[in-house]
């Protein structure tokens, strides 16, 4: 565990003092590449291998931050140092424009706006006159530190590595945070992150702008470290290049990005040496060679190299430190025996089908209702147009004396309703305690640069002990620091549940929590249900076993293709005729 914890501090320190050793200068040279391409990677493992989000591009960026250093000390006369913020609020503002244009897409069209937005900005600095066209800006000054010149590549060699390990460990601590477990849920698709009250496209467009941000750095440092800039290094190919790195060295881990960007960068100058003496003759044949390696590793390392360098490393569990935190805000409950939901002849049409047909219902604070039917009677459906999940043809939904029909699933759960899915939804790569800490996303407010400089820690150890509170509510402290992804199915949905009442709900809403259950498991959830309505929760559950249901639940409403059938106490369903032939096709 210690060695672990060592780790970075070790690297940083080995890293930092190489300069001052007798290395060749050649080795100095790659390192400075190797910082340069490992920062592009870094926004490519926040924003392809964390959010989900291909992007061929991210070369553009570089060559923006490039771009706008080289002119502004060249023309105008701008500091370098001022530059930096010149060409980050210029890659800022590129990429909020396409974000907003691009990010709404899904499937391959967001890859193929990437590749025709990084051939535009590649095509508009090869083609202006005033930045030299395809020859570029040549004679970039210096930079310079207290009048220290960086001009010698071991000098710029720190001031790269100091650079490539802060943003290392700045991305290290947001992925461990508020906002970089609501970016980490956007891989899992938007459902479950907007009914825990989290904007998916914010995020999306936060990690989009974040993958620029390190681009445009990585740029303005290389239009000083060669001091000259031209079109060629910021091309499509190199945008490729760089989402390969990603992907070789692991596109889901912080390190994988140092680790694909040293092998790339290593191998490529050896094959470029060592292909012309095989084959006879010159070209860009190692280009080959990495298609070939990216389709082994894609089918074989599908994680990259770095989970392989990984298992060297000892786990450490997160340390629990948050004994005695101050309790998260929690919101007023209704009175109860008050109205809490009240639902009134909602419709939804799917082109010629109805779904569900004018469905009414209501539920008191306090109680417990169920929801009930064959497969494929509506009930979910039903749930999600009361969840906001989907959009309502007609009627209305009242909660808690508010209207919330159309109302997106976000702003309803901002109210107080929060629910779990019939197919269990997660993040497997993270573990128990920080799926359930999702659910608190509403209760806290840190954002990202606090998140980077590690200025959340109080509100960190209020959620986690917010956290582990509900997992003991349920009976599931043992299992915290396991990834949820390791699971059996029954756990699974107990998770769910305590990551829905980390959101401190009013109305508990579960959509067939006993699905796929074994008989003791049914068991313990129903035990699980009872406490939580003998604490003053009220819920409404979805679910077609009606064993489970009936001993459980206060009332009952039956549905039927789309429709209400019956409605009343669990005693007066069982008796229903009209209930036992939707059941079993027949009245007898």
């Amino acid at each position: 565990m210690r060695l672990r914890s060592l780790a970075f501090p070790l690297f940083a320190a080995a890293m930092l003092v190489l300069p001052s050793l007798p290395v060749p200068d050649f080795w100095i040279t790659q390192l400075n590449y190797i910082g340069l391409y490992a920062l592009v990677s870094l926004g490519l493992v926040l924003l392809t291998g964390v959010a989900g989000l291909t992007s061929f591009g991210q070369a553009a960026f570089v060559g923006l931050g490039a771009y706008t250093s080289a002119y502004l000390s060249l023309t105008v006369g701008v500091s370098p140092w001022l530059t930096l913020f010149v060409g980050l609020a210029l890659a800022v503002a590129v990429a909020v424009v396409l974000g907003l244009l691009t990010l709404r897409m899904s499937g391959h069209y967001l890859p193929l706006a990437t590749i025709a937005w990084g051939l535009a900005l590649y095509y508009t600095m090869s083609n202006m006159e005033f930045l030299g066209k395809y020859d570029g800006l040549l004679g970039v000054p210096a930079l310079q530190f207290f009048g220290i010149s960086l001009a010698d590549e071991r000098a710029m060699y720190v001031l790269i590595w100091i650079v490539a390990l802060a943003s290392a460990l700045g991305v290290t601590h947001l992925l461990d945070s508020r906002p970089g477990r609501a970016i980490r849920a956007l891989k899992s698709g938007s459902t479950m992150a907007e009914a825990m009250g989290i904007s998916t496209f914010r995020y999306k467009l936060t990690a989009f702008v974040l993958a620029a941000m390190l681009a445009a750095i990585s740029g303005w440092l290389f239009a000083h470290f060669q001091r000259t800039v031209n079109p060629s290094p910021f091309s499509l190919a190199k945008g490729i290049e760089f989402l390969f790195m990603a992907v070789l060295g692991g596109v889901g881990h912080v390190w994988g990005a140092f680790t694909g960007a040293a092998v790339v960068k290593l191998v490529e100058d050896q094959l470029q040496v060592l292909l012309p003496r095989l084959i006879g003759t010159s070209g860009n044949f190692e280009i080959i060679v990495f298609g070939l390696v990216l389709v082994a590793v894609l089918k074989y390392a599908p994680d990259g190299l770095w989970p392989f360098v990984q298992r060297w490393l000892p786990a450490r569990p997160r340390e629990r430190d948050w004994e005695g935190a101050t309790p998260l805000p929690t919101r007023d409950k209704p009175e109860p025996g008050s109205m809490l939901l009240d639902v009134q002849a909602v419709r939804k049409q799917f082109g010629g089908l109805v779904a569900v047909n004018d469905v009414s219902f209501s539920i008191r604070a306090g109680e417990i209702m169920g929801l009930i039917g064959p497969n494929g009677a509506g009930k979910s459906t039903t749930f999600n147009l009361v969840s906001g999940v989907l959009s309502l043809t007609s009627g209305e939904v009242v909660f808690r004396g508010q209207p919330v029909g159309g109302l997106p699933s976000r702003e309803i759960a901002r109210r107080g309703m929060s629910r779990t899915f019939q197919h269990v939804k997660m993040i497997p790569e993270m573990t128990v305690l920080e799926n359930v800490a999702l659910g608190g996303y509403l209760r806290t407010s840190s954002g990202v640069t606090r998140a980077m400089l590690r200025l959340d820690r109080d509100e960190e150890r209020r959620l986690f002990a917010e956290a582990e509170a509900q997992l003991a509510r349920i009976g599931m402290t043992a299992q915290m620091h396991e990834l949820a992804g390791n699971l059996a199915l029954g756990p699974q949905r107990l998770m769910e549940i305590a990551r829905a009442l980390c959101t401190d709900p009013s109305l508990l809403l579960l959509d067939e929590p006993a699905a796929g259950l074994r008989l003791k498991e049914k068991q313990a959830l129903a035990d699980v249900l009872r406490q939580l309505k003998a604490e003053g929760l009220s819920i409404l559950l979805v679910e077609h076993d009606m064993d489970f249901v009936m001993g459980l639940v206060d009332h009952i409403v039956v549905m039927e293709f789309g429709t209400r059938l019956v409605a009343g106490t669990p005693a007066e369903v069982q008796a229903s005729p009209v209930v036992r032939a939707a059941y079993l096709g027949t009245e007898h």
